[in-house]
């Protein structure tokens, strides 16, 4: 992805900013526009986040 972004005087973090983006695309994308250093995972919670459909595929793996 893009490289590091440095740390600019009055910053709140000292040093290199480096991040771990799980699941959300836009703010993978507005981080590489920002030139911060980072991987996207491609992430889904299981079961499209639907509880019922959770509890009900938990049951089948007993």
């Amino acid at each position: 992805m893009a490289g590091g972004c440095k740390k600019e005087s009055g910053a709140a973090l000292p040093g290199e900013i480096k991040v771990i983006n799980m699941g959300i695309t836009s703010f993978a994308q507005a981080l590489n526009e920002q030139g911060v250093t980072m991987i996207h995972v491609d992430w889904k919670p299981p079961a499209g986040g639907d509880t019922r459909l959770m509890e009900l595929l938990k049951k089948m793996k007993k």
